[in-house]
């Protein structure tokens, strides 16, 4: 659906969840009008329903903030997970259960582990980028972004490291359906890669199960604590969790490391600052992730009647948070719409929610990042971008598919 977004259409008319203003990156001057005109807005929409758009930052910590009021279940995507495989995580969950699940995992982002987890990050960065081609052309989203938080992705599920390339490519399935978040994925190719992924990950747990109590991935992490023990009898939220743990580790880290290259050379005096002060990279990190925004969205459903802004949401009525929006409110954080990597507090952003739901990996994402610039910025004098980049087809995953570059001694 196209929407003249110059002022002349109606603000009722803008829809938000069009996948194709995020692959064209058209999505400013839509989300603006909304801050402005009608920041808590209804939308009638085919095919995902209605639903309502929050679109001011502090709007969003309000609903974020307040499960009880707005629930997880079952599904923090725009559209319903699919018919052909309903699976439950636990960040489409209320606590109890959610509290649990997570709790289970959460060790392995804890700073104990992630201490142990910067060695080899930064080993495997120097690795990687000691591979690379100087002075000829190549795409950055295969060989770096995908690489590295791959390798991240195979380290922390102990995942057989030659067969690591199935990890993107599920996570890529897991949201591509045009019902779910307006891809343009197939039905049979989604189900099948993840029947495969749920196999591969039922094996592995079985293998894993004995292990000694707090053994340090995710998969040992849930076989071996009694409160999350039988998942594994429970199919579809077994390969709900294990989709939530490879989505959340692979697609915001992967879309950062991109669109961090891409904001750079789009505002060159900010590269200058890098380049003549390798110390900015602590607030380049954050704002690096306010500004790519990975995770567009999250969506909740209300309990009850709840009044937002002028606006009476009522019990049952679908609520999306555009976290993308927020990141850059006018009235919350400073010239939003500026990349500026000296702000004064880069990490005052929305790209890893709030409350109870708040991104668990966010510390690990934002190592990889700064130790991948840390790297970089010791090697090459410049990243140049050398075309446009191909973006996802999503409203959920604000994405990219390719960037070329070039590296510069």
């Amino acid at each position: 659906m196209a929407i003249d977004a110059s002022g002349t259409t109606h603000v009722n008319a803008i829809d938000v969840s069009n996948p194709e203003i995020y692959r064209s990156d058209s999505w400013r001057p839509l989300f603006a009008r909304l801050r402005a005109e009608d920041p808590v807005h209804w939308c009638t929409n085919e095919q995902f329903g209605g639903f309502w758009s929050i679109t001011r930052f502090d709007d969003i910590v309000a609903v974020d903030s307040n499960h009880e009021a707005f629930s997880s279940e079952p599904a923090i995507t725009i559209g319903d997970y699919g018919d052909d495989l309903p699976v439950r995580q636990f960040i489409a969950m209320d606590p109890p259960i959610h509290d649990v699940q997570r709790k289970a995992v959460q060790g392995v982002v804890a700073p104990r582990n992630l201490a142990t987890l910067e060695s080899v990050i930064r080993q495997r960065v120097v690795t990687m980028l000691n591979e690379l081609p100087i002075g000829e052309p190549f795409d950055w989203v295969e060989r770096v972004s995908i690489n590295l938080t791959t390798q991240m992705l195979a380290t922390i599920f102990d995942f057989p490291f030659d067969d690591r390339a199935k990890l993107p490519y599920w996570s890529d399935m897991a949201t591509s359906l045009p019902e779910i978040a307006g891809g343009d994925g197939d039905n049979d190719e989604r189900t099948r890669a993840l029947t495969d992924c749920l196999h591969t990950f039922t094996t592995l747990w079985h293998e894993r199960k004995n292990n000694p109590p707090g053994t340090m991935d995710l998969i040992s992490l849930l076989a071996t604590n009694p409160d999350t023990a039988t998942m594994v009898d429970d199919p579809l939220e077994y390969l709900g969790n294990i989709i939530l743990l490879i989505v959340g580790g692979n697609d915001t880290t992967r879309n950062s490391i991109t669109g961090g290259v891409l904001a750079l050379n789009e505002n060159p005096g900010e590269y200058a600052k890098l380049k003549a002060n390798h110390d900015l990279v602590t607030s380049l990190v954050p704002e690096i992730i306010r500004w790519q925004t990975p995770l567009m969205h999250m969506r909740r459903i209300a309990t009850r009647d709840v009044e937002l802004n002028g606006k009476t949401i009522r019990q049952g009525d679908k609520v999306v948070m555009w976290y993308l929006s927020g990141n850059h409110d006018e009235t919350a954080i400073d010239r939003p719409n500026d990349f500026i990597i000296d702000r004064h507090n880069p990490r005052y952003h929305l790209s890893f929610g709030f409350g109870i739901h708040r991104c668990m990996g966010n510390r690990l994402g934002e190592m990889q990042l700064r130790i991948l610039w840390e790297e970089l910025l010791k090697r090459f004098s410049h990243v140049e971008t050398v075309g446009a980049p191909e973006r996802v087809l999503s409203n959920f995953v604000r994405g990219y598919s390719q960037l070329p570059v070039v590296l510069h001694l």
